[in-house]
């Protein structure tokens, strides 16, 4: 019997979206964590330390260039034949490159053909998830209630943070169980091969979910893009481009935080990595509550207002940021870094519906997917190689500088995207004329 969404409770459609969102930053967070403590020793044994690092960051940054290439394909259809069935597919290829990487030989073993294979499995991974946050976001706030799209919104978002709790427990139990060696030699594969267990759960909570209502208007209507990619980069260009630089803020403060602080802790601080890892996972904490938070404030106050001031707020942050963690304090470490993702959070909650709302619905797949993978590219893909750089040429404190101006870049990005919102989320599916100013008015009224 096929399901109706009218059938479908909206508490299932937040379980599906946040527990997908959950697996897939899992299978994401784990790579990030071994870059930073492991790949560097088992894929790039010739290299320098420094180099090495630099190095196995460049295979984390693989994951986000291949981002818009599956936010292209699986928007294309997800905008074509519908949400449901690309957020299966982009999970089923997510979690399989995942397991895989778990089951590669290292660099002793076939010499260079190891870090080849581990740029091949992050590139699927990163086309993965181009398709997953899209989807994701879509079933949210597509079903989300009137008023309440930002709360909706902010559970796939809301996602990375188990996802990431999730993902450094089973590494921090695993450095304390295990010898460096042990760690080193298989230990480290462990969380990469239980991604499959995951897998499973979350294909069973998506396949009983229904096509979004939003959607099915626009297929009942026969209004779907022929050429989702052309309709949205001829009509809302700017809208992709301004979005992927507006969240991009948000990837820089956490892996220069979650990525390249803890391999700053580890190996220039001289910190344990289960020191580092359990400071980590008590700033992600953090974060979650303020995803959560934010979102919901911004239904009350508006999204660009709340982005804005939580970016202007990381500007600020950021000049104090490194130099409390130079203090080798672990309680100011932990502040500082719970300080820091919370600022994030505050960006991160209202973009899970910010940038849907940003596209009409029948190139909103692809548009709002596009647009939070270039973020990924313009923040998550450079974030841990230039502060890698920057703390070895000019020091760490240097840092504060690239994450204040990525926060200005965030301010300046929504500031000109305020008043281009579509007159409606459910309805409008033709590109809508310039505004007058009377509607411009009101639609910056509406967005604010």
């Amino acid at each position: 019997m096929r399901t109706n969404s009218s059938d479908v409770s909206r508490t299932k459609v937040a379980v599906a979206s946040l527990v997908g969102t959950t697996i897939e930053f899992y299978d994401f967070y784990i790579y990030g964590i071994a870059a930073a403590l492991v790949f560097k020793t088992v894929f790039f044994p010739t290299l320098d330390p420094v180099t090495g690092t630099i190095a196995a960051f460049a295979t984390f940054a693989v994951g986000f260039v291949s981002r818009p290439l599956g936010a292209i394909v699986f928007g294309h259809f997800g905008d074509r034949i519908g949400r449901k069935a690309m957020l299966v597919a982009s999970l089923l290829t997510m979690g399989v490159a995942t397991v895989f990487i778990g089951l590669l030989p290292t660099y002793s073993s076939i010499g260079i053909a190891a870090p080849i294979a581990l740029c091949v499995l992050r590139f699927a991974q990163g086309f993965g998830l181009g398709g997953e946050w899209g989807g994701a976001a879509l079933l949210a706030t597509e079903y989300a209630p009137p008023g309440r799209r930002g709360l909706f919104g902010a559970l796939p978002q809301l996602g990375s943070a188990p996802g990431f709790l999730l993902s450094n427990g089973i590494f921090l139990f695993l450095s304390m169980m295990l010898s460096e060696a042990q760690f080193l030699d298989w230990g480290w594969r462990i969380p990469f091969l239980l991604s499959a267990v995951l897998i499973i759960f979350g294909l069973y909570i998506r396949l009983t979910i229904a096509e979004t209502p939003v959607f099915q208007k626009v297929i009942e209507k026969e209004q779907q893009s022929k050429a989702p990619m052309v309709d949205v980069l001829r009509s809302d260009f700017l809208q992709v481009v301004l979005g992927g630089l507006s969240t991009a803020i948000t990837y820089v403060l956490f892996f220069t935080t979650g990525t390249f602080g803890l391999s700053y802790g580890v190996d220039t601080l001289g910190l344990s990595r289960p020191h580092m890892l359990a400071l980590t996972m008590v700033a992600v904490i953090a974060m979650g509550v303020s995803t959560l938070l934010c979102g919901m404030l911004s239904d009350r106050y508006g999204r660009s207002r709340v982005i804005m001031i939580s970016a202007a707020v990381a500007a600020i942050w950021a000049m104090f940021f490194f130099p409390l963690l130079d203090t080798r304090n672990p309680l100011i470490i932990a502040l500082a870094m719970s300080a820091t993702l919370a600022i994030m959070g505050g960006v991160y909650g209202p973009m899970g519906a910010y940038l849907p709302e940003l596209f009409r619905p029948n190139v909103r797949y692809t548009g709002a997917a596009l647009a939070y993978s270039l973020g990924g590219i313009f923040g998550g893909a450079l974030a841990p190689i230039i502060a890698t750089d920057m703390a070895a040429r000019y020091g760490s404190h240097s840092i504060g500088w690239y994450i204040a101006g990525m926060a200005v870049l965030s301010i300046v990005s929504v500031a000109i995207l305020h008043s281009r919102m579509p007159k409606s989320f459910a309805e409008e599916t033709a590109p809508a004329p310039a505004p007058s100013a009377p509607r411009q008015v009101a639609a910056m009224t509406r967005t604010t």
